[in-house]
């Protein structure tokens, strides 16, 4: 939860809280330490005008720490003590009853099981809703092809475990939503009844991609872009890495003078080894646009992760051709050759970012019927019509 968004998951909750105040009396109440104290000011501000009541869960009440060095490693969100979950379950069920609030929506959800189940237990009539932004079984699971030794048992390790926990809310919960039919068909296969599952997609607000910002500094043409969020091992490294040494060469031979931009939180630090004067990291920025806006291609070279990508959500709002994997792509309805281009080994990705650099004409129809989807079905306003099936849904159940 932070304004401006600093990648997808905030954008996922920006974007929730938008639609959901549409349709519903909304209150807020946030587990996220980007909200705590006079630095989240901003973001409080914001997410107030979309909310009848907004505050902090008594566990990002404590004051934070003195030291600079302890207040961030708070920040960025260590697991809560099962005293925290037990206190901040209490507060939720506590300010439900006091204000007659009907049903507790818990954004990522996905990640939030012993929070949804202390919740249950204290108020087992409350009409629960565990929003998920992917799969996140998957989301570790489609890891083992690229790691090895002990990190590959740690990893089968914890996706059993998340899959006896995905196993467990969809049937605690009223509703489990998911962003794409992928995901909302692995979760019918779960729970005693489909109809608990629902699509609740990952959109963009176009209107905030209206006004294009001046190029940046650094950004000179022809640029290639690539965002996320990063951290040691993550689907973004992994995706950061393949591209610059396999691709990037490739597309040398037919571009020598391409720039490579790579943006957003933690890139500058994961890979602080890269040292090419035509590659620029520049780390987590207040707003992408203005490299985004000026690059010629988006980049989605993703080989494993769950859900759907904001990167091709943002680079369709703000018509910039995408080349993308199979994975990348997965779950948004868009076809090869239409809306983007899918490639999914060194060569043919190369390949495409050439194409689409050289030929405009083809770059362009791609990108415009790409924002015409977009507009069509992953606006903020779609996202409003499908909370109000979810909670016409709530209603009766």
């Amino acid at each position: 939860m932070e304004h401006p968004a600093a990648g997808g998951p905030q954008l996922r909750i920006e974007n929730s809280i938008k639609a959901l105040s549409d349709v519903c009396e909304l209150h807020v109440v946030s587990g996220s330490a980007m909200t705590a104290g006079d630095s989240g000011k901003a973001s409080r501000e914001f997410y107030q005008q979309y909310c009848h009541d907004f505050r902090l869960l008594p566990s990002l009440e404590r004051k934070l720490p003195g030291n600079r060095f302890l207040r961030k490693l708070v920040r960025i969100g260590q697991r809560l003590r099962f005293d925290d979950i037990a206190t901040n379950a209490a507060f939720i069920v506590r300010h439900a009853e006091q204000r007659s609030i009907d049903c507790v929506w818990f954004g990522f959800g996905n990640i939030s099981y012993d929070l949804i189940r202390n919740v249950r237990k204290l108020a087992p009539d409350l009409k629960l809703v565990c929003d998920t932004d992917s799969v996140w079984s998957r989301f570790l699971l489609r890891e083992l092809p690229y790691s090895q030794g002990r990190d590959k048992r740690k990893i089968l390790k914890e996706g059993r475990a998340k899959e006896l926990e995905e196993r467990a809310w969809v049937n605690m919960c009223h509703v489990t939503t998911a962003v794409s039919e992928v995901d909302a068909e692995y979760y019918r296969g779960l729970v005693t009844d489909p109809g608990r599952i629902h699509i609740f997609s990952n959109v963009s607000d176009l209107a905030t991609y209206n006004e294009v910002p001046p190029a940046a500094q650094d950004v000179r043409r022809p640029s290639i872009y690539l965002a996320g969020t990063f951290w040691p091992s993550s689907p973004m490294e992994n995706a950061a890495r393949w591209t610059i040494e396999e691709v990037l060469p490739a597309v040398r031979k037919s571009i020598p003078e391409i720039q490579m931009v790579i943006v957003g939180k933690g890139s500058d630090e994961v890979l602080g080894d890269v040292q090419d004067p035509s590659i620029v990291i520049k780390g987590k920025l207040p707003s992408v646009l203005p490299f985004l806006c000026h690059a010629d291609v988006a980049l989605v070279p993703l080989k494993f992760e769950s859900g759907t990508r904001f990167k091709i959500l943002e680079a369709g709002a703000c018509k910039i051709p995408v080349v993308s994997t199979t994975l990348g792509a997965e779950g948004i309805p868009v076809t090869s050759g239409r809306h983007l281009l899918i490639a999914d080994d060194a060569a043919k990705f190369a390949e495409a970012i050439v194409q689409l650099v050289k030929d405009r004409n083809f770059a362009d129809g791609l990108a415009l019927r790409c924002h015409e989807l977009v507009s069509k079905q992953f606006s903020v306003e779609y996202l409003a019509e499908e909370a109000k099936r979810i909670i016409g849904y709530l209603k009766n159940a």
